[in-house]
């Protein structure tokens, strides 16, 4: 996947072309971005030159990573997330604690209600280390805190205060100490520090149920603690218990964060740690950096973070939990029901009385029609629609009386898809980019990009082109022809079709997004070409 390594300094090509065989070395940003062979970069650069590398590299078309934080003007930020999403590129921001295992479990105990309600949080994130100053401890430390935050709680704060220091260096703080008053009534703080005898990196949560702690410099990662308060003549009274060990997942953070973005970059779906995401720990930053100075920052002083407005519509019958994430313009309608722990993209629209489970991940622009139910496992990319009343399923061999919670199965549906009304797609099976599932089709198994599949059992009866139109017979040199776009799509081999004028992973050109000419239309035309042909 690497193909070039781009440092203004020299010096680091010898390293690089000996620890990356056959991986390419330049010192212009500017030739990396006229590549067209690069798809995607990764900046790794100091904080004040993200918004203007992430800008030039999402205006060349490509999709970017970029450290954390996303920018340092909030301005900066809105205007590089408003760019990747007018040009449908995947932007990702390096929060590399939401890709922890230790994080992602305590995210999952919390949506479980294990902890019980969640009274208070604070992180420690000391050091003795790098001491930067281009930046203070504010910007370098605490997005990372920031972001996990805004993620355990799913909300954003509506009271900043924050004091620190600078001793070594008087414009340049070392020390903060930020506290934040959540709408939900959770109160949490962030304690950051370059000058520090011993490194900590030190996350607590206190819940009514439990207590937990999470520790990135422990060899136990995760431990939770079933304290309680109990009352005793009318005074609270601490009973402690011992320490309950979390088995986590053996996965490495860093490796986990850059495998999802090429993920998202070869899927087309939105990352955990997206630009949106990226802009709501901006924001916050930004009104812990204006709390240095001017003291409290309230919700008249951050209006864009108003807790009550929503970037997206939910019909009054309708319902999304708490922990459920929505992208903005998302619309929900009638008797809807979204759950925690569930994930919808941006730009999506969810009919009448649809169930989305906690688990599931549904991309941008999804069209959901009525009386759907997306279930645990499912991963829907970004363009797919679902017709009325279709089935997914999540186990193959369901019993009332065994629980296979933990067995799961993955169903994934590949950007631009199509599911007819009343389909089955059986859980286990992969339905590819742009392929069309006809009305009341059963799928049993995998389905090729851009298939034509109907009947019970599916079968492959066809291809469809990007537009919903049936292909017709190849000319000799095996070519096949939309009959409204005139976009021509081959089988670079047997039984894979690719669309020849345009890249399957790019949107689709401005003038060509909004249909001219009916199904239907088509079908006679096409049929009365074939009769004139044959007289």
């Amino acid at each position: 996947m690497l193909s070039l390594v781009c440092d203004t300094n020299r010096s680091v090509e010898a390293g690089c072309t000996h620890d990356y065989e056959n991986v390419r070395f330049c010192a212009d940003y500017g030739a990396v971005l006229s590549d067209p062979s690069i798809d995607a970069v990764a900046l790794a650069t100091p904080a004040v030159t993200h918004f203007e590398m992430a800008k030039a590299a999402l205006e060349a078309e490509k999709d970017v990573f970029v450290e954390k934080p996303l920018a340092i003007d909030v301005q900066h930020g809105e205007a590089v997330v408003a760019l990747a999403r007018a040009t449908r590129r995947i932007l990702m921001v390096g929060h590399i604690l939401r890709y922890h295992p230790g994080i992602l479990k305590l995210q999952q105990l919390i949506r479980d209600g294990v902890l019980g309600k969640i009274n208070y949080l604070y992180s420690n994130r000391l050091n003795i280390g790098k001491i930067r100053t281009e930046e203070n401890i504010l910007w370098s430390f605490a997005p990372h805190d920031i972001s996990v935050m805004l993620a355990l709680l799913n909300e954003m704060p509506n009271r900043v205060s924050c004091q620190g220091g600078g001793y070594l260096n008087h414009d340049v703080t070392d020390v903060t100490l930020s506290h934040f008053d959540f709408p939900s009534g959770v109160q949490a703080h962030i304690f950051v520090s370059w000058l520090h005898p011993v490194k900590e990196q030190r996350l607590v949560v206190v819940g009514s149920e439990m207590m937990a702690v999470f520790d990135d410099t422990a060899e136990q990662k995760l431990r939770l603690y079933p304290h309680r308060v109990e009352w005793k003549n009318r005074v609270p009274t601490a009973v402690k218990a011992n320490a309950e060990i979390v088995v986590l997942e053996d996965r490495e953070p860093l490796r986990s964060e850059c495998e999802h973005f090429v993920e998202c970059v070869m899927s087309r779906t939105s990352p955990v740690s997206d630009g949106a995401e990226g802009l709501r720990v901006l924001r916050v930053l930004d009104a812990c950096q204006r709390a240095l100075v001017d003291g409290v920052i309230t919700l008249e002083s951050m209006p864009s973070q108003r807790p009550n407005e929503r970037p997206y519509f939910v019909h009054e019958s309708a319902y999304v939990d708490n922990g459920a994430e929505v992208g903005a313009g998302t619309k929900i309608w009638h008797f809807s029901h979204v759950m925690k722990g569930a994930r919808l993209g941006k730009g999506s629209v969810v009919g009448q009385n649809v169930n989305i489970d906690g688990g599931t991940i549904i991309g941008d622009n999804v069209k959901i029609q009525n009386n759907v139910s997306v279930y645990t496992g499912a991963v829907i990319e970004d363009d797919v629609f679902l017709g009325p009343s279709c089935v997914l399923t999540n186990v193959t061999n369901p019993r009332s009386q065994v629980n296979r919670h933990s067995l799961y199965e993955t169903t994934r549906l590949k950007r631009g898809c199509t599911v007819g009304a009343n389909a089955t797609i059986v859980c286990g099976t992969t339905v590819g980019r742009y392929a069309f599932i006809g009305a009341g089709t059963v799928v049993t198994k995998d389905v090729p990009d851009f298939a034509l599949v109907v009947g019970n059992p599916g079968r492959q009866v066809g291809w469809m082109s990007r537009h919903g139109h049936r292909l017709g017979a190849p000319d000799e040199s095996g070519v096949r022809q939309c009959p409204e776009t005139g976009y021509r799509y081959r089988e670079v081999e047997p039984g894979v079709l690719r669309c020849l004028d345009l890249d399957d992973n790019a949107p689709l050109p401005g003038e060509l997004s909004t249909g001219t000419r009916s199904y239907k239309d088509i079908k006679q035309y096409s049929t009365h070409e074939s009769t004139a042909s044959r007289s």
